[in-house]
């Protein structure tokens, strides 16, 4: 068993060392000139779920629908909110209850109509009412309103610091539509981005081309923002649900870049067509309680569920090496500003018979907990299993529904079909992005004490005081576990050795690539 980990581990180290290599060359890649044409294809996790960014907060579908709409703002490549959409950042009033927003006047829809103020502010209202991240925001809204031809105002009833943070978020998106194309549901998909849908065939590619009408920003291309460059002609996404087929396809070369590599598959990549793409750290993986409705609607039953967890041996089973995770409870990880040991001395604590306790002391006599997870994400499948194991020894029955990522997004919806389903997020710059304190996203964790702390956190007023109120929120999390975080995990992708101009990014973006000449 030990030289079986120590060549695992000669391999992982190998494969790191490659990964750099990899990413040197990425890095390098803006030396080399850019070449215009070509077609690309990516490899995705599945077949995204709908491409209305606002009604889903799936990486997958703000992976791709980032290409074909755009925010008001977004985030440069050190995380900073940076205009898109919007000239320049907002002007804040000294209340800090008027946000102004001036508008780009040059910028197109798809369909050739021009961007006006009017598009923006039904966009804004139907992101409020639409999208968990809008509806989080809709309760301190007052008005979304023209202030001019080139000018959007929103009133707040109360000051609000990470507004203009969720304005850039990529999923859940706030993306500007025109006017005549907003319903309920989107049926036209008519963006302002770089590239615009040209043809879908579900289950097997999405088709996009370069719109001949786009206007980029000036300057250089930053992270997510600055000049977004057109070289690629067309990109093609393509659904490849089974983890292995991915890696396969991976070291044959099949695709140009392959999303989500398993880590303890990524090895393979040395010796195959494809260079390995790490990024490092990379997010967190969570399992979201069913507050509404169910046994988890039991706030002692959730502390059960946590009390009895083994999360390094989750992660273990999942990544194989500590090359690519970290067990850590902390919301976020050391080196963040928002760091916090706050409530984490409950975590990772395999205690089963204080889990029995809990359990004991909940007052309910059910047992049995429904597991959503996919094997789309295997790590997601792995971590449920062990998850699994630990809440039997604890006296719960465990019921492991394992469906696609498509389907999970949807069953997610329904607080009668799950009591826990398992996702990850990339770490974020903001703690508003993610989706937890949305009252409306799954899990619907809506308590005095949750209230409470968030909404201090939303008001204070400089970030020093944000961040000490950030460690409240983060106590009350571990206190009334809504979720409970696994750990810190590293992402593996795969790309042709002919891709340039991809940078490792949480949601891998396009618009800067093109394919080397022979």
């Amino acid at each position: 068993m030990n030289s079986l980990v120590s060549r695992r581990r000669d391999g992982l180290k190998t494969l790191l060392a490659a990964a750099a290599i990899g990413m040197a060359a990425l890095a390098g890649s803006a030396h080399a000139a850019p070449v215009k044409g070509g077609t690309i294809s990516v490899a995705t996790i599945g077949e995204p779920p709908t491409l209305d960014p606002m009604s889903s907060t799936a990486d997958l579908v703000g992976i791709i629908t980032q290409h074909i709409y755009e925010t008001l703002y977004t985030f440069d490549a050190k995380w900073n909110v940076t205009p898109l959409l919007a000239q320049s950042l907002p002007t804040v009033s000294a209340d800090g209850l008027t946000v102004t927003i001036p508008l780009r006047a040059d910028v197109t829809f798809h369909d050739g109509s021009k961007m006006s103020v009017d598009d923006v502010v039904a966009s804004l209202q139907r992101w409020t009412t639409t999208a968990s991240r809008g509806k989080q925001t809709a309760p301190l809204i007052k008005a979304i309103e023209a202030a001019g031809d080139h000018t959007v105002r929103i009133v707040l009833t109360q000051p609000y610091a990470p507004l203009t943070a969720l304005l850039a978020m990529n999923n859940g998106a706030a993306v500007i539509m025109p006017k005549s194309k907003i319903g309920a549901s989107i049926t036209e998909y008519i963006g302002t981005g770089p590239y615009m849908v040209k043809a879908r065939v579900p289950d097997q590619y999405l088709q996009l081309v370069r719109y001949p009408g786009y206007k980029r920003r000036e300057g250089e291309p930053d992270g997510y923002g600055g000049a977004r460059m057109q070289y690629l002609d067309e990109i093609r996404f393509v659904p490849v649900p089974n983890a292995n087929t991915r890696v396969e396809s991976a070291v044959a070369g099949q695709y140009d870049y392959v999303d989500a590599i398993p880590v303890e598959s990524a090895g393979k990549l040395k010796s195959g067509a494809s260079q390995p793409v790490l990024l490092k750290p990379f997010g967190w993986p969570r399992l979201v309680m069913n507050t509404r409705q169910g046994i988890m609607s039991n706030v002692k039953m959730r502390q059960a569920v946590q009390m009895a967890l083994n999360e390094e041996d989750m992660l273990a089973a999942a990544f194989g090496s500590p090359d690519y995770y970290a067990v850590d409870g902390a919301m976020y990880p050391k080196g963040y500003p928002w760091h916090t040991d706050a409530g984490t001395k409950v975590y990772n604590k395999a205690d089963l018979e204080g889990a029995k306790k809990l359990i004991k002391e909940s007052g309910s006599s059910e047992r049995t907990i429904r597991i959503l997870t996919s094997q789309q994400y295997e790590f997601h499948y792995k971590m449920a299993l062990v998850a699994a194991e630990y809440l039997k020894q604890a006296g719960f029955k465990v019921d492991m529904q394992v469906v696609d990522w498509a389907t999970l997004t949807q069953r997610r919806q329904d607080p009668a079909l799950w009591d826990i389903f398992i996702t990850h997020s990339p770490f974020l710059p903001e703690p508003a992005l993610i989706d937890f304190p949305s009252k409306t996203s799954p899990g619907w964790w809506d308590t005095p004490r949750r209230n409470e702390a968030l909404d201090k956190f939303n008001r204070a007023a400089s970030q020093e005081e944000r961040v000490k109120r950030w460690a409240d929120v983060q106590q009350v999390i571990f206190d009334e576990v809504p979720f409970i975080k696994v750990g810190d995990f590293n992402a593996v992708a795969a790309k042709s050795p002919g891709l340039e101009g991809v940078t490792p990014a949480p949601w891998p973006y396009f618009w800067n690539a093109w394919k080397a000449s022979k």
